[in-house]
C-alpha cells in the first residue's frame, strides 16, 4: 500500500477526542523505546511525521496519525520506562485501558518487540492483556537490523516461542533501517482494514 498523504490529526487522553470520523484503527503498543514511532515512519517512508526521541517515554497521549483517510496508525504512550511520576503513570495507564477496551474502531494490534532482548515482565503483561481483549494481534520482531540478518529469522521464531508458543499469531520481523520486511506486514493490514 502507498500512503500518499498520511497526517497527524490528534493526541488524546480522553475518547471526546477521538477522531469521529469511524476509519479502522491499527494500534501500536509497545515498551518505551521500542520503535513506534520509527515503524510508522518506515511504513509510510516519511522521515518525521511521527515524531521519535532516543529519550524514552516521551509519548504521552494517544496519536492518531490520519492514513489516507483509509485508517489510523494510532501510536499509544510505551511502558516500562519512564521519568513520569507513579501518578502520571497511573493515569496515562487509565486512558490506555480505556481506549483499549472499549473504541469500536480498533481492527488490529500490532505489538513491537525489540529483536534483540528477552520479552520483559511488561511485556508479557502487555501481551497477556491483549489477547485476553480479543482484538486480532501480531507481534512484530523489531530493530533487526541490529542482528546479523542470517540470525533474523531465529530471533524472530524464539519470540514467538517465548509470547506465543502456539504459534497462532503472526510475528514477523522489522527494521526501520531495512525497509524489506515493510511489504510483509502491510500484507497483514490491508486484511483488517
Amino acid at each position: 500500500m502507498i500512503i500518499k498523504n498520511p497526517q497527524f490529526e490528534i493526541s488524546a487522553v480522553k475518547k471526546e477526542q477521538y477522531p469521529k470520523n469511524g476509519l479502522p484503527e491499527i494500534v501500536l503498543v509497545g515498551k518505551s523505546n521500542v520503535g513506534k514511532s520509527s515503524f510508522i515512519n518506515t511504513m509510510i517512508n516519511r522521515k518525521k511525521l511521527a515524531r521519535t526521541s532516543s529519550e524514552p517515554g516521551k509519548t504521552r497521549q494517544l496519536n492518531f496519525y490520519n492514513m489516507d483517510n483509509i485508517f489510523y496508525f494510532v501510536d499509544l504512550p510505551g511502558y516500562g520506562y519512564s521519568k513520569m511520576s507513579k501518578q502520571e503513570q497511573a493515569k496515562v495507564g487509565e486512558f490506555i485501558e480505556y481506549y483499549l477496551a472499549n473504541r469500536k474502531e480498533i481492527c488490529l494490534i500490532i505489538f513491537l518487540v525489540d529483536i534483540r532482548h528477552k520479552p520483559t515482565s511488561n511485556d508479557f503483561l502487555m501481551y497477556d492483556y491483549v489477547i485476553r481483549s480479543g482484538l486480532p494481534c501480531i507481534i512484530i520482531a523489531n530493530k533487526s537490523d541490529k542482528i546479523a540478518i542470517t540470525k533474523v529469522e531465529e530471533a524472530t521464531k524464539h519470540i514467538q516461542n517465548q509470547l506465543n508458543p502456539i504459534g497462532d499469531i503472526p510475528t514477523l520481523p522489522f527494521s526501520s533501517e531495512r525497509k524489506i520486511y515493510s511489504d510483509n506486514v502491510w500484507k497483514i493490514i490491508e486484511k483488517y482494514i
